[in-house]
């Protein structure tokens, strides 16, 4: 590549070098960037299961939680596209069409005249979400090189959630001050133009790190698409077993996202509280992935991950209790807390897994099959949720999906071997080179 063409894609002509510090303002930039992409999702976390049923007048929980699957299934497919459009022309204009697609969301959700033009705005909040989410991700992959995959993770995952958390607790505050619709999603405007413009004037391309990567890890066989799909579905132990791991996290967090407060409104909790539940969940699992992605880069994956959805699976079965004993405060507050702090020590540690064993040549698409199944997580709980609900109750609803979490654990405890020292971490040369 020439120089011209390399600063015509934002990267310098200079051989990049691997490694956080090294990269610190880029990365620092990445982080606000998916700040912004985690509060564009976070302002629908507290009101809008309300909406449905106050709004819009929806009754079977099967058809409130039908934007959550709508979300989950074109960020599923977007995902996986993302992965493969970033190999093919760059992250960075793969990140920059994503803020495009957002721009009109907030707008849709403050003037829809119906529940159809929600689930239209939800359509394209996951078309978005998926093409900004994976590329900061994978952004920040390429940046961090080797040694410092989970601590990198961490803190990508430590700004989106902490920012779902900030954003459901100020539209829960809106909405109990100023009414529950329209007056919430106005924040999203300025969200999307914010992120729209980091993205597209100071953010750079990082392909020039993969490729140094890819030099510091030795060649590699080509691998095809069918192929990196085929290894990180089913036929790769530790790809396989991750995956897995990821679908059944988002299929319980669909489930909070739906339920959750609908379980805080009968037990008599008002707007503001329901929104201060919301945001906890969120916030815990956001701060705790300062610590728990790096802790992966010493102790190693594994044990994080089926760690992590064990811990989940009591944090939901709180609730649960919580809303059998007839709306125990404190049960709410000790699962929401659970909740967040499996999910903390799943969430960097699965991305970290993944770059520890894919090859940078084909890092993107991976992450990009990953992300696909993990997000069909959000639709596949939202549906299973919502017929348990309403066929047996919200509370057995909410059981039936811890239960499911636990298995999950257990399946990475049996299958999963440990990945860290793997990859091109491994290699004495980049042992040598990585600063």
């Amino acid at each position: 590549m020439t120089a011209a063409s390399s600063a015509a894609e934002g990267v310098a002509p200079a051989s990049p070098v691997l490694g956080l510090r090294e990269n610190l303002p880029q990365f620092a930039l990445l982080v606000l960037v998916n700040a912004f992409v985690g509060a564009m999702v976070g302002m629908e976390r507290s009101v809008l299961p309300a909406i449905a049923e106050e709004v819009y007048g929806l009754a079977a929980k099967t058809a409130v939680l039908s934007f959550i699957v709508v979300f989950g299934v074109s960020k599923a497919l977007t995902n996986y596209l993302a992965g493969r459009w970033s190999d093919a022309v760059g992250r960075k204009r793969v990140l920059v069409a994503g803020w495009l697609v957002a721009l009109p969301v907030p707008v849709l959700l403050m003037v829809a005249p119906s529940w159809g033009w929600v689930l239209a705005a939800n359509l394209l909040l996951g078309v978005s979400q998926g093409l900004t989410w994976s590329t900061t991700v994978i952004m920040k992959i390429d940046l961090a090189g080797p040694r410092q995959r989970g601590l990198a993770m961490g803190l990508n995952e430590f700004a989106g959630y902490l920012a779902v958390a900030g954003s459901a607790l100020v539209t829960g505050w809106v909405a109990a001050r100023y009414g529950i619709h329209p007056a919430p999603f106005a924040l999203g405007i300025g969200y999307a133009a914010i992120g729209l413009f980091l993205s597209a004037v100071l953010v750079r391309e990082t392909r020039g790190h993969v490729r140094r990567e890819a030099a510091l890890a030795g060649d590699a066989a080509p691998v095809s698409a069918r192929e990196v799909f085929w290894r990180t579905t089913i036929g790769d132990r530790e790809l396989s077993s991750v995956t897995q791991a990821g679908l059944v996290n988002n299929l319980n967090d669909g489930m909070a996202w739906g339920l959750f407060p609908l379980v805080f409104a009968a037990a008599g909790l008002d707007l503001a509280a329901i929104g201060a539940l919301a945001a906890l969940y969120p916030a815990v699992w956001g701060l705790a992935q300062l610590g728990t992605g790096a802790w992966s880069d010493r102790i190693g994956r594994k044990g994080l991950i089926a760690g992590g959805m064990l811990v989940q699976a009591l944090g939901i079965l709180a609730v649960a209790a919580g809303a059998r004993w007839g709306g125990v405060i404190a049960a709410f507050v000790a699962g929401q807390v659970l909740l967040g702090l499996g999910t903390a020590m799943v969430y960097p540690t699965i991305l970290a897994a993944i770059g520890d064993v894919a090859h940078p040549s084909w890092r993107a698409s991976a992450v990009g099959v990953y992300r696909l199944w993990r997000d069909l997580g959000y639709a596949i709980g939202a549906l299973l949720a919502g017929l348990v609900a309403d066929a047996f109750g919200v509370p057995t609803a909410v059981v039936a999906v811890a239960i499911l979490t636990g298995v999950s654990g257990v399946v990475v405890l049996v299958r999963m071997r440990e990945t860290l020292g793997r990859g091109a971490s491994a290699h004495p040369l980049a042992q040598s080179l990585i600063r």
